[in-house]
């Protein structure tokens, strides 16, 4: 579903991303592992287009996207749920939930989808509210249902975890487990959070300065090898 092959990125005068590779199945949740700092969130950048890459192919359906902007990427179907959740502040609830519907045939923006508002039934309590006045929890909530409702084939995690309460954690494992168990998107989730990370993972990978040291299944995501790169 997506690719990225020896993918480098330089930020000023640093190497942030050096010969990057991953590959990412439908049906299938990749968990991107690693300290901070080493790189994680710029490769998630990459991969949407924000930012661009320096070398190396970023394949979409085994079609070359690299030099694609991140709307034209988002056409497609790659949907983000950047770190810090960057919702509309000023934007009520369901404007928000609209601008991922942006790039939507007409037919298809008209209607908020209804299970969006069954897998997070306080939005809908919440239509008219501004998303600045939301809690931490809700906003990421906003910003996940804001990403499905493009109808993605690839959905890609920043940190979905940080800042949240416990509960909200919970709501928000069973909503990427229901959409790893439906076999049709493709899921990478980076995540600090190990616990939250293994429980959903099919496959890994573990960066450190910009590299990636560590990769493999779910069971060997448990070796105390791999345990031991995430704490030093």
């Amino acid at each position: 579903m997506l690719q990225a092959i020896d993918v480098h990125h330089d930020y000023g005068g640093s190497h942030t991303l050096r010969g990057v590779s991953l590959s990412v199945q439908a049906g299938q949740c990749l968990a991107v592992l690693g300290r901070n700092g080493v790189g994680k969130t710029t490769l998630l950048k990459c991969l949407v287009g924000v930012e661009p890459i320096r070398q190396g192919q970023i394949l979409f359906k085994d079609k070359n996207i690299s030099r694609l902007p991140s709307h034209k990427r988002a056409r497609l179907g790659i949907a983000y749920v950047p770190q810090g959740r960057e919702i509309f502040s000023r934007l009520t609830v369901q404007e928000n939930i609209r601008m991922g519907m942006a790039g939507l045939p007409a037919r298809q923006a008209r209607d908020i989808p209804a299970e969006i508002f069954d897998l997070f039934p306080v939005l809908k309590t919440m239509l008219s509210r501004r998303g600045g006045d939301l809690s931490g929890g809700q906003q990421q909530q906003l910003a996940i249902a804001r990403a499905m409702v493009s109808r993605p084939d690839v959905i890609i995690f920043d940190e979905p975890t940080e800042g949240i309460q416990p509960s909200i954690i919970k709501d928000i494992a069973r909503v990427i487990a229901m959409l790893r168990d439906q076999s049709e998107m493709a899921i990478i989730l980076c995540e600090q959070y190990f616990d939250f990370a293994h429980e959903l993972a099919d496959a890994f990978l573990v960066m450190s300065r910009g590299e990636v040291v560590a990769s493999g299944d779910r069971d060997q995501m448990g070796d105390p090898a791999v345990r031991e790169l995430l704490s030093v």
